[in-house]
Order: structure tokens, then sequence, then C-alpha cells
């Protein structure tokens, strides 16, 4: 089936655009996406959530843990418990899968990459987000000759979602889903 990644610098509204995407189809989804914590107009960590209900802590300043990205520490238990189950669950259940994002704090996780390849193989659509930077792990999942990449701005966003909306039709799912 293949997979669209959308990628971007940070801030652009790649997950903003995904999500909205998503609001537009009735098909059974799966998987996960990310979401900034600020506290007093300070991003203070990330959230992860699945499409499901579930959520966690992704990463938190100051967190201790073996994994850091910047200031921020990554809670490997919840990414693993929310966004690796979450598409193990989208793998064997769900007519489309969602994955936001692939990027430092979730390569983190072995078990996190070794899933991602797995949705990759699974036969069925991919929807997600890749950060933008070279890593061996994000350049592998560009090279595949099934997955595509869009990269979003400020000023093509609208573009953009067009441009989703047509893959997932024609890629994707049937017309009658849409």
């Amino acid at each position: 089936m293949g997979a669209l990644f959308l990628s971007g610098r940070p801030g652009v509204g790649k997950t903003t655009l995904l999500l909205q995407a998503l609001q537009r189809i009735k098909v059974r989804t799966g998987g996960f996406y990310t979401e900034e914590v600020r506290k007093g107009g300070e991003r203070v960590g990330f959230r992860i959530r699945s499409l499901s209900g579930e959520e966690g802590t992704l990463a938190w300043k100051g967190l201790r843990s073996p994994c850091r990205v910047g200031r921020y520490g990554v809670n490997m238990e919840d990414l693993e418990r929310v966004g690796v189950e979450a598409l193990r669950r989208a793998i064997a259940e769900a007519e489309l899968i969602v994955v936001d994002e692939v990027a430092s704090m979730e390569l983190c996780s072995k078990r996190f990459k070794k899933t991602v390849v797995e949705a990759l193989e699974s036969g069925k659509p991919v929807l997600g987000v890749l950060q933008r930077k070279a890593h061996p792990f994000l350049d592998e999942i560009r090279s595949r000759p099934d997955v595509r990449v869009l990269e979003v701005t400020e000023g093509n966003r609208e573009e953009v979602l067009e441009e989703v909306q047509v893959w997932l039709r024609r890629t994707a799912l049937s017309r009658e889903h849409i």
C-alpha cells in the first residue's frame, strides 16, 4: 500500500495537518500522535496519545533518563506502552496506520523502530510524520520505494493537506470512505 510521511521544520504544523486529514475520513485508524506540553508559555515536555485514547509522557524537561534529546529526558516506558502498543494494535486491526512521529525521541527505542518497520511492511497504508534531519533509520525509511515524503511549510499547508487527501483516496482507502 505504501506510506506517506510529512516532514518540515519543528512547529510548522505537521501534526495539526495530519489530524485534520484524519478528521475527514471514516475508516478504522490506529496508531499515535504527539503534542507539546506548555506551562506559562514555555515548552516543558511532550505527550504521546494513541488514537484509541491512551496517553503518556513522551519526554519532559529534566526527566532522568538514559535517553536524552536536548533538555528532555525520554520516558521509554510510556513511549513503548502507548506508542509501540498502539502501532501493534493498528497493524493487527486498523485500515490506516498513523505514526506521528518518527524522530529523535522515538528513535531511542529499538522496539519502536522494529514496530515502525513492521507497520511499513504490513501491506497497510501508513500516514505519518518523519523528522527532517539525517539519521540512518530515518534515511532508510526515506529511501524505501514505497514511501513518499511531503515537505510542509507555512506557505504550502493547504496544498499539502489536499495532497494527503488525494493520497488517502487513491492509495489508502476506497472512495466511499472519504
